[in-house]
Parts: structure tokens; C-alpha cells; sequence
């Protein structure tokens, strides 16, 4: 099996570009093991640390640069007996929807390689869609795992923030960030998911929260037609489901309805502010995670600097793409003395207000999970047949109220819409990430998961 997988492999990445970096070596080295995880390879999102291999967060300013320890998620994996064979691409330093705004390649859509893999993830998912790692870890600030896991037909987990160890991620936004997990089926992301979750000494944030049963009462909300009318109002457009996605969403209800659940309707008012607040704690929190990245302490250095503020200036100016000083800038806006009111504190505020919204959906008795969409549009093209940078911006309306809620998300495929696969999300109660795992399990039951043409199954078991 190890050279047709080699050969498999070559041809994949060849289309794909999903790696950053991969070692033949440890290709070799992996096989498909009778239990668990182990012999298994997996891939890394190259903003979490593997010793010896690269961490380059998608930037030119640490290109080259190599870890030199590793990830307590990776450690755990390792430790179940699984191989990292490589890095993957991803968005620079994690900010995008596409994955084009990495510096170092182009990833391609295993579907259509003339389509985005979605971001900043979208090397990992694309490694799994094509088959090349039965399941990788990304990285979810505000949907960086559950839309691009849609938009290649995979599932993707956004664990409960606190859920698994954030060592060895490179900062973006801590208070919205977590380690999450993209596979080829539901049970698969299961099994990482309760390797890497627990408690961790080298994170304070991190714990053991007691685990919920996984029993549901069979009842899932559904956002109500209010709700999304008054959410798009403010959305310019751009969060307003495409026809394929609208199909996609009609076709989760039912299939969960077949399975004897009940759909109930269910309000977030505050959903519509959701955007905004996000950007705005995010690009914050941006501009003070990576002040460390001046050439001096972090990044490459220029040839020549008059002093240590031209060398800083030179080092970023020339290591930071656009998107990444965008959102610096835009941070550094919000904190500014006279304006910190005015936004950051108001949008944690509404931050508030959001996790109170979905607690009271959430609360004993009622909803075990909310359905939503996980963007507006199935994979996108480049060029004119894309999406403004804008536009990519305003659809992480339906992924990033999650982040805010600190909540678990899963997203998993549905149906093909137009040759692509469209998924939808279920958000969960706080580290009741069992339940979600449940549904969908049941739903991939009743309706298998679709795969790319050429696609080849080394790794069930």
C-alpha cells in the first residue's frame, strides 16, 4: 500500500498544493492500523507546532522557520500512535476565508481546482478531501475550520473554547481561537477530538469540564425567518444564501426531520451585530499578538536597518502581506485612547449579549443544538467569479457567533449543489460536543458523504 499511497500522494498535492511541507519519510512510514489512531499520518495547519517542522503561519516573515517544539494537541496524537507527515497551507497567520492569502503557494479546491479550498484551514481540509490524511488539525478564530470543511466536503470541529489545549498555536486572537479537527467521517473526528481534548498544565485556559452524556431530547432550533430577516438586513447582502446553499439547508431540515427530530424555530436578535463585534475584539487581539513579530524577537530581518525602529519597520512592511496589515491597523484603531469605548468595549458587549442569546436557547429542556447555515455560498472562484475581500468578510456571519459564544460547532457535508459539496453547522452546548457528534453521525448514516473523482479510501478500518 505504501508506494500506490506515495504515488497517490504526489499526484494529489500536485493539483491540490495543500502542503506547505510533507516528509517522504514519515509517508512511509504510515499504514492503516486495526484500532484507534494509531499508524495513521495527519496533517498540521502550519500556525501549530510540530519540533522539527516548519511554522511558518502562511507568511514570507517566518518562512523557513522551524518549531522547535511541539503542540500539546499534536504531542497527544503522536502518543496515540498517529504520524505527522506534514504542514499545511493555510491564510497568513490565519486571517482569510480562501486560503489565497497565504504568501508561500496556492491551494486549490480537490472538487474543482479552479475553486478556493475556503480558510484559512484550507489546506488541511483540502488534504483530507483528496483523501491524502484521513484527518488533520486546523485552527477556528471565527469559522476557519467549518468553512473551508464545507466547502471540501469533510466535517470540521470548532471544539468549546477551553476544550483542548491552545500550546503551540501561534496567537491570533486568543479569546476566540481553539484547535479543531477536520476528517473524512463523523466517527473519525470523534476519535481525534477525545484524544487532543483535556486539561492542560502549559494552558491555564484549558480543563477537564465534565462531560456530558452525548443524550439528546431530540430537539433542534432553527433560526427563525425574523431572525434572518433582520440579520441579513445589515449584511449588505453579502451573508444571503446562495440558491445552492438555500437547497443544501432545506434538505438538512428534512433529512434531520426523517430522523425524528423536531425543528423548532428559535431567535437571536443580536445575531445581526455579530460581524462587526467579531472584527473587532479579533483585529485587537491581532494587534497585541503580533507585536512579537518585529525581525528582532520573531520574523526575518532586512539586510540593513539605520536602528532597531527601521529595522521593526522593515521587517513587517516587508514580511506582512496586505490582509495582515489590514487587520494590525484596524486593531490598533480600536484601542486607541477615545476609541476604545466606542468600539472595542462595545462590541464586547454585544459579545455578551450573543452568548446570552444562545444560552437561552441552549438551556435545560429546550434546544440540544441550533442549526445554521456555514457561509453563503458553496466554494467560490478567483478572480471575477470570487467574492470581495469585503464580502468574505461579512459572510462569517453564520461561523463566527460560535467563537463569540465560546460554544462547539460541528460542520459536516450534506449534498452536491452544482457539482460542489455544500454542509451546514450544528452549535451545541457548552463541551456537549458528544450530542453534536451524535446527529451527525446519524445524518451521515442516512446520507454517506460524497467524495472527488479519483478519490481513494486507504484508511477505514
Amino acid at each position: 500500500m505504501n508506494e500506490e499511497y506515495k504515488n497517490y500522494f504526489d499526484a494529489w498535492e500536485t493539483k491540490t498544493g495543500a502542503f506547505i511541507e510533507y516528509r517522504p519519510e514519515a509517508i512511509e512510514k504510515a499504514h492503516n492500523g486495526t484500532t484507534g489512531l494509531s499508524g495513521l499520518p495527519f496533517a498540521v495547519k502550519d500556525n501549530i507546532a510540530v519540533k522539527g517542522f516548519s511554522i511558518s503561519c502562511g507568511s514570507k516573515l517566518l518562512e523557513g522557520m522551524q518549531s522547535p517544539y511541539t503542540a500539546t494537541a499534536v504531542r497527544r496524537l503522536e502518543e496515540a500512535g498517529a504520524i505527522v507527515i506534514g504542514k499545511t497551507n493555510m491564510d497568513e497567520f490565519g486571517m482569510g476565508s480562501s486560503t489565497d492569502f497565504s504568501a508561500l503557494k496556492q491551494t486549490n479546491n480537490p472538487w474543482n481546482t479552479e475553486r478556493v479550498a475556503g480558510g484559512s484551514s484550507g489546506g488541511s481540509a483540502a488534504a483530507v478531501a483528496a483523501g491524502l490524511v484521513p484527518f488533520a488539525l486546523g485552527s477556528d478564530t471565527g469559522g476557519s475550520v467549518r468553512q473551508p470543511a464545507a466547502f471540501c466536503g469533510v466535517t470540521g470541529l470548532k471544539p468549546t473554547w477551553g476544550a483542548v489545549s491552545r500550546y503551540g498555536l501561534v496567537a491570533y486572537a486568543s479569546s476566540l481561537e481553539t484547535i479543531g479537527v477536520l476528517a473524512g467521517t463523523v466517527e473519525r473526528c470523534r476519535m481525534v477530538f477525545n484524544v487532543i481534548k483535556g486539561s492542560d498544565p502549559r494552558d491555564e485556559t484549558s480543563h477537564d469540564a465534565e462531560e456530558k452524556s452525548g443524550e439528546t431530547t431530540k430537539i433542534i432550533g432553527v433560526l427563525s425567518p425574523e431572525t434572518i430577516s433582520k440579520t441579513l438586513s445589515g449584511s449588505t447582502g453579502s451573508a444571503a444564501l446562495s440558491p445552492a446553499v438555500q437547497r443544501c439547508f432545506d434538505k438538512a431540515k428534512e433529512t434531520l426531520s426523517a430522523l425524528g427530530y423536531t425543528l423548532v424555530p428559535v431567535e437571536f436578535p443580536a445575531l445581526r451585530f455579530a460581524v462587526p463585534a467579531y472584527y473587532t475584539i479579533a483585529t485587537a487581539e491581532a494587534s497585541a499578538n503580533l507585536a512579537r513579530f518585529d525581525g528582532i524577537r520573531y520574523g526575518k530581518r532586512p539586510d540593513w536597518a539605520e536602528n532597531p525602529g527601521d529595522l521593526i519597520d522593515k521587517a513587517r512592511a516587508e514580511g506582512f502581506g496586505q490582509e495582515v496589515k489590514l487587520r494590525i491597523l484596524l486593531g490598533t484603531f480600536v484601542l486607541r485612547s477615545g476609541f476604545q469605548d466606542k468600539y472595542y468595549n462595545r462590541a464586547q458587549q454585544i459579545r455578551g449579549v450573543i452568548r446570552q442569546n444562545f444560552e437561552t436557547q441552549l438551556a435545560p429542556g429546550k434546544c440540544d443544538a441550533i442549526l445554521m447555515p456555514v457561509y453563503p455560498t458553496t466554494a467560490f472562484g478567483r478572480g471575477g467569479s470570487g467574492l470581495s475581500t469585503f464580502a468574505q468578510k461579512a459572510a462569517d456571519i453564520w461561523t463566527c457567533c460560535a467563537n463569540l459564544a465560546g460554544l462547539p460547532a460541528l460542520s459536516f457535508p450534506v449534498s452536491l449543489e452544482d457539482g460542489m459539496p455544500a454542509g451546514v453547522q450544528l452549535l451545541g452546548k457548552p463541551f456537549d460536543e458528544q450530542s453534536l457528534f451524535n446527529i451527525a453521525a446519524q445524518f451521515e448514516q442516512l446520507c454517506p458523504f460524497s467524495h472527488p473523482e479519483g478519490w481513494k479510501d486507504f484508511w477505514s478500518v
